[in-house]
Formats: C-alpha cells, structure tokens, sequence
C-alpha cells in the first residue's frame, strides 16, 4: 500500500507548523503541548509530530518546563533575510533622505527592541546625523519605536519626537504595515526641527514604498 502523503496533507501539515511557529513566536512565555493542540484546533499527537520535525531542524526548543519556544535555526533564517529586506527598502530611503535632506532609515523589531536595518544619509547636506546601522534602542524612546508601537495599535500616521535618542536631534517616523512577519517602521532624523506636517507626509509615503516592496 502506498502510505507517501498526499499534496493536501502536505500542505496541512505545512501550514499547522507554520502556524505553531507563530504561535510559539506570539507567546513570551513559551507555550505548552496542551496549549499549542487547543490554538490549533488539533489533537496533542499531531502537535508532538510538528515539534518532532521543527525541532530537529532548530526551528523549536523546549525549555527547563518543557514549554515550547523559538530555537536558534529561527535567528538563522532570521538574519539569512535581513539583507534582503534592507536591499528591497533602499530605494525608498533613498529618496526619502534625499527630499527631506535627513537621515532616513528602516527599523525592525528584534528581541523587543528596534533595531536599525538600514540607513541612507542624504547627499547634499553640509551636517546630518550620523545613524548607525545595527544601532538599538527601546520601541519606548525615539520616533521609530514609537511608530511602531502606534503600529501594532492600528495607527498609521507619523510619530514625532524630540532628544529622546541623542540629545538635539529630532525624528519623525511612520509604522511598515502589511507585511507578514515583519514589526517595523520607517523614519528620518535630523539636526534640526522638522516640520512635522511635511516631512510626517514623505515619511509616511516611503514607509508604505516599503512595505510595497517587500509585501
């Protein structure tokens, strides 16, 4: 008797693993077997076989209580990505930097802080801020993070502030919305005031350029 899957159980199994490494992703305390079997709607072998698989290739670990978390083979893939996300905002950052004469920039969320994936410096300037890629900081401080925790509220619009990160500059920024997978925000920052009309206007355009293209 043939026993190989079929394409449709293929699929379903695909997508029950997907979605458990959602769930797990979603739940900062880890989640257990029991738990992960009622959010999936699925019988607790079936989940046992799902983390069988993913954990084998480092995409699930279990914890000291057993409970299901993310493992290092997600970080992998994680920063396998990143430079493809950076090349597919460059354009709009770009032209970003270059219309508003500041530093522009695409931050996303890793390990719940943001973190700066790419920057482009405008061209022209005599001064800008010098922004580091890679650079940290609290989703509480700074107009990027504030954005996107406007985001995850459901607001699109720009967030302004003022000396949060350094002290003197000022930033304006916008959430990344409707992208799968990705929490992140787009923004200038500069030496001087910004206004927030205008600039909160461009913002906003080159952060939906982005998610443009990397939808």
């Amino acid at each position: 008797m043939d026993t190989a899957a079929r394409p449709g159980e293929t699929a379903q199994t695909l997508d029950r693993g997907l979605r458990l490494l959602h769930l797990v992703a979603d739940a900062p305390g880890g989640l257990t077997v029991t738990e992960a079997a009622h959010r999936l709607g699925i019988g607790r072998a079936a989940v046992y076989r799902l983390v069988g698989a993913l954990t084998g290739h480092g995409m699930l670990r279990r914890d000291g209580e057993g409970r299901l978390r993310l493992g290092a083979g997600v970080l992998h893939l994680a920063r396998r990505a990143q430079p493809l996300l950076a090349e597919g905002a460059l354009p709009a950052l770009r032209r970003l930097a270059e219309r508003t004469g500041a530093t522009a920039h695409l931050t996303v969320v890793e390990g719940g802080e943001g973190v700066a994936l790419a920057v482009v410096e405008p061209s022209w300037t005599a001064f800008h801020v010098a922004y580091r890629t890679g650079s940290r900081h609290p989703l509480e401080r700074g107009a990027a993070g504030r954005a996107v925790l406007a985001g995850r509220a459901g607001a699109a619009g720009p967030v302004s502030t003022s000396g949060e990160l350094q002290s003197g500059a000022y930033g304006v920024a916008a959430p990344v919305l409707g992208v799968p997978g990705l929490e992140g925000s787009v923004g200038v920052v500069s030496l001087t005031p910004l206004d927030v009309t205008e600039v909160g206007a461009q913002v906003t355009a080159a952060a939906e350029a982005v998610a443009a293209a990397l939808s």
